[in-house]
């Protein structure tokens, strides 16, 4: 494989952590962070978390198509929320299956999704694309 594509996926990989951590940090000390802080970064980290875990895999699609992608996935999780059969409805009562699936369908949940993607789609954009250069 290109040295290049490698350094690529592990920059995203690192970012994939990092955004991942920073989430579940979000939600872990959520009781100290500010009240907007708290409401919104877990979802939008969330779906951040996805753009770059997309950008990783399919290093060789654009940013919009992983922005689109990533947005069509995180949406389609959502939308899954208003599906409520009983297997389902159980392994989203687990803790990995409501951080992943998540529990219940909410329209501002697909707000943050956006903001998220698009935060992130601007740190790659204009940070990590930098750093790659480097």
């Amino acid at each position: 494989m290109n040295r290049v594509l490698v350094k690529q996926r592990c920059l995203y990989l690192v970012a994939v952590i990092i955004t991942m951590a920073a989430g579940l940090a979000s939600r872990a000390y959520g009781a100290v962070l500010p009240e907007f802080v708290r409401e919104h970064f877990g979802d939008a980290l969330w779906a951040g978390m996805i753009y770059y875990g997309i950008r990783m895999v399919c290093i060789q699609w654009s940013r919009a198509r992983a922005v689109l992608i990533s947005v069509i996935f995180s949406w389609s999780i959502e939308f899954s929320q208003m599906i409520q059969v009983p297997w389902l409805t159980e392994l989203r009562s687990t803790l990995w299956g409501a951080l992943i699936l998540g529990r219940g369908f909410l329209v501002m949940d697909l707000i943050r999704y956006l903001i998220g993607i698009g935060c992130v789609y601007l740190l790659d954009r204009f940070l990590l694309s930098k750093i790659m250069r480097l």
